[in-house]
């Protein structure tokens, strides 16, 4: 039976993107964790930052890539922070193989732009904010099983390097 294959990384760093074309590419259930809260709370996720506070919603966001990890082998996008929450990346590697999709704080910030508001990045100053959570997080993205560099290829690129891995060692 495959393991679940979780993508983690900066915000931007194209884990939504490549997830879904994993998924695709495996036949595989793909489970976004912003996409499932944001339906569940049926509010953006800036606006349960907003309302709830971080904390609160990484509780939500840990509470759902547990239950995710539960089910059947899938493909599961959490959000940036879900790594860096402490035990979590290695309690996950139980159950799945974990990828870390680097990339530079400066190319994910602008990839970030490009999609829904970031809580975290609505700031004065975005790119010293991008740099301040790679220094916080690296150091728990690394603990992933396997590192895919993202910087300079296409997310089509990057999600035949995870489906890659995926088939030599997770089992699909």
């Amino acid at each position: 039976m495959p393991r679940h294959i979780i993508l983690v990384g900066l915000p931007g760093s194209g884990k939504s993107t490549v997830g879904r074309l994993v998924a695709d590419a495996l036949n595989a259930p793909l489970i976004d964790i912003d996409l499932l809260l944001m339906r569940e709370m049926a509010m953006p996720v800036s606006q349960i930052f907003a309302m709830q506070g971080e904390v609160a919603f990484r509780r939500l966001e840990r509470d759902a890539v547990r239950a995710a990890c539960a089910r059947e082998a899938a493909v599961i996008v959490p959000g940036a922070g879900w790594a860096a929450q402490e035990g979590e990346l290695d309690a996950a590697r139980a159950t799945a193989l974990v990828v870390y999709l680097k990339c530079l704080p400066s190319i994910a910030l602008k990839r970030a732009d490009q999609g829904e508001a970031r809580p975290l990045l609505m700031t004065p100053d975005p790119v010293g904010r991008m740099r301040e959570l790679e220094a916080e997080r690296e150091p728990f993205y690394t603990r992933a099983d396997r590192q895919v560099t993202v910087d300079q290829k296409s997310a089509d690129a990057v999600a035949e390097h995870v489906i890659r891995i995926a088939r030599e060692v997770a089992g699909w």
